[in-house]
């Protein structure tokens, strides 16, 4: 389905919007609540993703099709290969296919699972015989993604001998790991996860190089006292918000309800991306106020999305909502999620006004030449990538947009229309 969603003309303010549990963190608790039943968890995610995850992890069927759900796939895979006597398939769409997941694979069968390829090697499906592991010592390359790495820490309890891993290159997604770790410690599993510093001697000159690397050590788990958690909304959806706000006159403002100043999730450093776009953030017992202020706008906004990929495309949007040169880098995850998103970025956003967009494996840069005014009518292609939705989508405050396949947001986000039409968009069916 394709929806229209015209111009704006009067924006409602003072809104009260309540997003659903975070998605990354409901993906946890939703693993740890199946390996520990006596566990109550508050507030989960109504997201595709999580229900997909949820689904799967109750089900009792040999072959377990988890659509586009990235992360049910990872998670899945560590989960049922400590499942003993279970033997499925996990397999997924077409575009879940083209998905590495081979370091998981291949980390989790150094362990002692028995995980094979259906297919190509290194790409779902998989063929899972699940067995009691044994854990033990493990390094994995941290650069590719944290949800490899959370899907080993997950299931780590369970093993019995507990998990060190050693992580080396540059840890991508640092505080998606953090998370985990607060989580698992929140159950009771003891765990340390600290910096290792290992010293190098180069033959030529005997010169000694210091590389820093990231261990975690996780001790087994048989069972918790934790009896209920309570999972925060979510931040990543957060950001569609700041983006709106961003493109408001001096002065609106809108509440979103059960956020809170000590976030485990690294999207919360949307607070500081977002000051000097002019959105101010304010913490009250109910969760935040944004508010528009009057505020002279940056030429460039320069950033290093290591930690928060999955706000490049909304902050890019914002970028040419604004009119702001924009150098977004950290980028090298986005090329593998549910689409190229560094190319539909430079696709889509080159369609709204003139503007020369530049893309590397890592990086996307935004630049105006000049004021320059938006087209009519946008179309947004959504490559079945729901950031793609969602991102552009405050864009309607400057020119129709048109999304393609717009139900996409339900893989995060169920109520993201509901919630636009509560701030005045007007939305139509084509």
């Amino acid at each position: 389905m394709d929806l229209r969603l015209s111009k704006v003309s009067s924006p409602k303010s003072n809104i009260a919007l309540t997003i659903s549990g975070s998605k990354s963190e409901s993906n946890r608790w939703l693993i740890l609540q199946t390996l520990y039943k006596n566990l109550n968890i508050q507030n989960l995610s109504d997201s595709d993703d999580s229900d997909h995850l949820s689904e799967v992890l109750q089900s009792q069927e040999d072959v377990l099709d988890i659509g586009h759900a990235g992360t049910a796939m990872r998670f899945g895979t560590a989960f049922f290969a400590i499942q003993e006597g279970r033997e499925i398939t996990l397999t997924g769409s077409d575009r879940m296919k083209q998905r590495p997941i081979g370091i998981l694979v291949e980390a989790l069968n150094k362990l002692g699972a028995d995980i094979s390829y259906l297919e190509k090697e290194g790409f779902p499906p998989l063929k899972i015989k699940g067995k009691k592991i044994k854990g033990g010592k493990l390094s994995i390359d941290g650069s590719v993604s944290s949800q490899f790495l959370t899907a080993l820490l997950l299931v780590a309890p369970s093993f019995e001998k507990g998990l060190e891993l050693h992580i080396y290159d540059q840890l991508t997604s640092r505080p998606y790991l953090e998370m985990t770790v607060d989580i698992l410690k929140q159950l009771g599993v003891n765990l340390r996860f600290e910096p290792i510093t290992t010293l190098l001697k180069k033959a030529a000159d005997n010169e000694e190089l210091q590389i820093i690397n990231e261990v975690v050590q996780v001790q087994p788990l048989l069972q918790t006292a934790l009896q209920e958690a309570r999972v925060e909304s979510d931040w990543s959806s957060a950001g569609y918000w700041y983006s709106w706000v961003a493109m408001q006159e001096p002065g609106y403002r809108m509440h979103l309800s059960f956020y809170k100043n000590d976030s485990l999730q690294g999207d919360s450093e949307l607070v500081a991306i977002y000051k000097p776009l002019g959105v101010a953030t304010t913490f009250d017992k109910k969760g935040i106020q944004l508010v528009k202020v009057d505020q002279e706008l940056p030429d460039t906004v320069m950033l290093d999305l290591t930690n928060e990929p999955d706000q490049a495309q909304t902050i890019f949007a914002t970028c040419i909502g604004l009119g702001v040169n924009a150098d977004l880098t950290g980028l090298h995850t986005l090329k593998i999620k549910e689409t190229d998103r560094i190319e539909a970025m430079k696709m889509v956003g080159s369609r709204f006004r003139e503007s020369v967009i530049k893309t590397t494996d890592h990086s996307i840069q935004l630049h105006f030449t000049a004021a320059t005014a938006f087209h009519q009518e946008v179309m947004v292609d959504t490559y079945q990538d729901h950031r793609m939705a969602m991102a552009f989508a405050p864009l309607s405050m400057k020119t129709d947009v048109i999304i393609k396949d717009a139900l996409v947001v339900t893989k995060s986000y169920k109520s993201f229309y509901k919630d636009l039409k509560k701030v005045n968009v007007s939305i139509t069916e084509i």
